[in-house]
């Protein structure tokens, strides 16, 4: 049986621009038209409102000017108003051939925004997409506030269809404009529709009030709809429109009665270009694009997924041009850390593969997740940290910076199982420790070495809470060796290598 097929419009760059704070230059316009029409294979794209400004009206000129030469015109629609013609002559001077245009899809919203009956309605409607055809503009009608109309005045929104039926127009389209509709009534009213009107395109733009509108799209497919209406990210005003990515993926795995366009290897790199330009960010969470939506975190799922991908669904991160990933932190597994080496190209044995996932446990309790960059440098920590024995040890410490004073230190160590408590200033926090670490020294009538160099790293692309590595260089004896320590503190770092170097000066 031949699937039936579903367009889908984007209207990131209408609707989605509405997401509060959200503004998208004419540059910016253009890139994410380009990549919605030739890489995701977009069917339309409604790009702009008429007559908002001149920046739009520039930002229009140059899409439409593209998609001229291309061949995609007939995919590039605007939103239009009942206004006596002043959309369609701001269209013919951008250049677009599509109008959306917006009417009143609710008795409500008719009478008490724009005070008219429906048969003054109607007439300039019809009068609208009279100027439009003679204009060469295709029309698509938008029934605004169409959800409410159903439940409130359906022998209005009857009336407007069967009216539209009589009409020149491509489309008509149906937005749950304040997001109220939940599956069932999104089936039962597009059923309806879609029984009295078989013969006409329908369109189901889903808002996202209740967190509903992927399930409102299934509903809308499953009663007969034609389109449907997306944004990428979910971007739109208020909670947000029905999420490209979301609906193409439960599309393709649960809807096989129809089929869809989209490339969906190329939803992942689109979605994080629109985030980059918009500075919206994506949840972590957020399905199919969120950060953590492939990661496994629990050291059981890793194992799992070593014995026969036990813990694999149909979701697999390939299909949207992503990898899996296994995060390291308190509730890792060996599972998970052998996973991550796998990557990196290294191998451990059982004892020491074992420290190491003791080490990013302990870790995982001060910094939520370590990444697959720290692991080299927690590798070298817990094995250099087992070549000597531990006598003695920094019990506690208080650092003290102050904009106007001089950093300070209080130091508590164990000597060979004698309490020193020592105080000291310094020019820095690590350079106080190591004064009060001297007085402790020279009590005792004991030297420490000499610190001859100091180096930080940090993993590439790391962030401001990143473990980074301090190494420092020692001679003692005219013998130079380096010790490590590894926070994400840069000075606690520093102090444990230097706990590393007070032990092998005593073996």
């Amino acid at each position: 049986m031949e699937k039936r097929k579903i367009e889908i419009m984007d209207t990131t760059l209408r609707d989605g621009e509405q997401t509060s704070g959200v503004s998208f230059s004419a540059a910016e316009k253009l890139t994410i038209a380009q990549l919605l029409l030739e890489e995701l294979n977009i069917d339309r794209i409604e790009i702009a409102s008429a007559r908002v400004s001149e920046g739009e009206f520039q930002a229009v000129k140059g899409i439409t000017s593209w998609a001229e030469e291309r061949g995609y015109i007939d995919r590039i629609e605007v939103l239009t108003f009942v206004d006596g013609g002043v959309s369609i002559d701001w269209m013919k001077k951008a250049g677009a051939k599509v109008q959306n245009l917006l009417t009143k899809g609710s008795m409500n919203h008719l009478t008490h925004q724009l005070k008219k009956t429906p048969e003054q309605h109607f007439s300039e409607i019809a009068q609208i997409i009279a100027l439009a055809k003679g204009n060469n503009i295709e029309t698509n009608v938008y029934l605004e506030d169409w959800s409410n109309g159903m439940r409130n005045s359906p022998e209005y929104v009857f009336d407007f269809l069967d009216f539209l039926a009589t009409q020149p127009i491509k489309r008509v389209l149906l937005p749950d404009t304040l997001g109220v509709l939940i599956p069932s009534l999104t089936f039962e009213f597009i059923s309806k529709i879609r029984t009295k009107y078989p013969q006409i395109h329908f369109d189901f733009h889903a808002h996202n009030d209740y967190d509903l509108s992927v399930a409102n799209v299934m509903e809308a497919i499953k009663a007969g709809i034609n389109g449907l209406h997306v944004t990428v990210n979910g971007m739109g005003e208020r909670a947000g429109n029905a999420p490209l990515e979301s609906t193409v993926a439960v599309i393709n795995d649960y809807l096989p009665e129809v089929s869809i366009n989209i490339k969906e290897t190329s939803l992942y790199s689109v979605s994080k270009l629109v985030e980059t330009f918009t500075g919206y960010r994506i949840p972590a969470n957020k399905p199919i694009v969120g950060d953590n939506v492939f990661t496994q975190t629990a050291g059981i799922h890793a194992d799992g997924d070593n014995k026969n991908n036990l813990y694999f669904n149909d979701l697999l991160p390939e299909r949207f041009g992503r990898k899996r990933k296994y995060a390291l932190g308190k509730t890792s597994g060996k599972a998970n850390i052998e996973k991550n080496l796998q990557e990196l190209g290294l191998q451990l044995n059982q004892e020491d593969l074992k420290l190491v996932t003791q080490r990013i446990i302990e870790l995982g309790d001060k910094k939520e997740t370590v990444t697959k960059e720290d692991l080299p440098y927690i590798i070298s920590d817990v094995l250099d940290s087992h070549t000597y024995e531990e006598k003695i040890k920094i019990e506690s410490y208080m650092l003290v910076h102050s904009k106007g004073m001089r950093p300070s230190t209080t130091l508590s160590l164990n000597l060979n199982g004698e309490i020193i408590e020592e105080n000291a200033q310094g020019d820095g926090q690590f350079d106080a420790f190591m004064n009060a670490l001297t007085k402790i020294y020279k009590s005792k009538k004991l030297t420490l070495p000499k610190l001859i160099d100091y180096a930080v790293r940090i993993p590439p692309g790391s962030s401001s809470d990143a473990l980074c590595e301090t190494i420092i260089t020692w001679v003692n004896n005219g013998k130079e060796f380096k010790t490590r320590g590894l926070d994400s503190d840069q000075t606690v770092a520093a102090i444990i290598a230097t706990q590393k170097m007070l032990n092998v000066i005593t073996t």
